[in-house]
């Protein structure tokens, strides 16, 4: 378990918005530096990394207050877009534009977007229904599975058209609404295998790591090997409700954990910090069933109709996932810890629905903060995603077929077959497949977008 090295519409004032731009500008130098110099409102949008436009973002919001309508990364221009409803203070706008941003307006406000979802889940909230904000159509994505028919379907139907023509748009998904236990690395427990998503370090200075609610409430102690001996114990978990979380303790408090995600073939990627998704973003998702694989996120405080029980406060991107990845690591191509596996439809061959626990959400409910001890060797961002073949022994000594090249394998649709929750914990579910794409960016992450 390589991750571990066991055992060892108000709006800002016109001053506020500038006081606050100005810390912005200290946090974020190269964000907010015009790029030919301008420093009025027509000035060129900067050109961003996801991380800086995540943390630009953020920076927005506080500033533009109920103006702001939320935000996404635009991949390709390598800008920030955000959002805002018309109001009486334009000032707002000037300086979002200053800060480097693409300023869009829109109609709907996030409290008319968040009332919307909110009667979703009042009249709506069958198993096998999703639904997120998507900022770059300013609506309520809804989305439901395929068991979602007859009178479930009408009533989804009828209360998605309640909410006016402009608020929400609905989709079918192929296959079901599920959890993915069958994760990084493989752990087991209680018959089930989920992954370990990321070390960290507990309030009381103990190591530990995350990893999926639904895991964490399915077995209270967890082996890094099939049948073998426990070597953490559940501390807290969260599902349903609130999240999808679970905070583990590791039982030697000497554990060594480095703050790192195992991508196979020997090769890691250090993990530098924790970071808020942004939609639009490229991330990545490790799991012990089928390695790694890459995509982008749709929506932001994704609710999620489970069969055991509605979860809210997810990511929904397009990555792929099979059962037994519950719990791996979602990450960026720079390092950011960005969220835990939860659930979704489809798998690797056809494409999926998938949804993630934000990472910063499971730090701040549970006091623990990311990385959790020595990580000696461990922090190299090496050619995620390239060719190394099959075979390696992922997880508990086991061929999981983790250690191949999935990065470049296409994430998109939705597809059919997830599996049911838990019981697949048989060694090397989804070995074998290979993704193609060329090698972009220092650390070599692949992508086919």
């Amino acid at each position: 378990m390589s991750h571990k090295r066991i055992p060892k519409r108000k709006a800002a004032t016109a001053a506020g918005v500038v006081a606050a731009l100005g810390a912005a500008a200290l946090l974020l130098p190269n964000a907010n530096a015009s790029q030919d110099g301008a420093s009025d409102a027509s000035a060129a949008p900067k050109t961003l990394k996801s991380g800086d436009a995540s943390e630009l973002a953020a920076q927005l919001s506080k500033l533009l207050g109920d103006a702001f309508a939320g935000s996404y990364y635009d991949a390709d221009k390598q800008q920030l877009v955000v959002n805002v409803v018309p109001g009486d203070n334009n000032n707002v706008v000037v300086q979002a534009k200053k800060a480097g941003a693409v300023v869009r307006e829109v109609d709907n406000s996030l409290a008319e977007l968040a009332a919307g979802a909110k009667t979703l889940r009042t009249k709506a909230a069958v198993p096998g229904t999703a639904w997120a904000v998507d900022p770059r159509t300013n609506k309520i994505l809804v989305t439901a599975d395929s068991t979602v028919t007859g009178q479930k379907w009408n009533r989804l139907e009828s209360t998605v058209r309640g909410l006016g023509s402009g608020m929400a748009t609905l989709r079918k998904s192929a296959g079901t609404f599920k959890t993915f236990v069958s994760g990084g690395d493989a752990i087991f427990g209680g018959g089930a295998r989920c992954s370990l998503g990321f070390n960290v370090t507990a309030s009381d200075g103990a190591p530990a790591f995350l990893t999926a609610g639904h895991c964490g409430v399915a077995a209270k102690q967890w082996s890094d090997a099939q049948n073998g001996q426990p070597v953490a114990t559940v501390d807290q978990a969260v599902f349903p409700g609130n999240g999808d979380f679970a905070l583990v303790k590791y039982d030697d408090p000497a554990t060594q954990a480095p703050s790192d995600v195992n991508i196979g073939g020997g090769r890691t990627v250090q993990i530098s910090r924790a970071a808020e998704a942004t939609v639009g973003q490229q991330v990545f998702r490790m799991g012990s069933t089928t390695g790694l694989h890459d995509g982008r996120v749709l929506g932001l405080d994704a609710t999620v109709n489970y069969p055991e029980g509605t979860v809210t406060g997810l990511i929904q991107t397009d990555v792929c996932a099979e059962p037994g990845d519950s719990g791996g690591s979602l990450f960026t191509r720079d390092g950011l810890a960005v969220g835990l596996t939860s659930g979704g439809s489809g798998d690797c061959t056809a494409g999926g629905v998938t949804f993630f626990q934000p990472v910063t959400t499971a730090l701040r409910a549970t006091g623990a903060t990311l990385g959790a001890g020595g990580g000696q060797g461990a922090g190299q961002e090496q050619g995620v995603g390239q060719e190394e073949g099959a075979g390696q022994d992922q997880g508990a000594g086991q061929d999981q077929g983790a250690g191949q090249d999935h990065a470049g394998e296409q994430a998109g649709g939705d597809g059919a077959g997830a599996g049911d929750a838990g019981d697949r914990s048989g060694a090397g579910a989804g070995a074998g497949r290979h993704g193609n794409g060329a090698s972009r960016g220092h650390s070599g992450l692949t992508s086919t977008h």
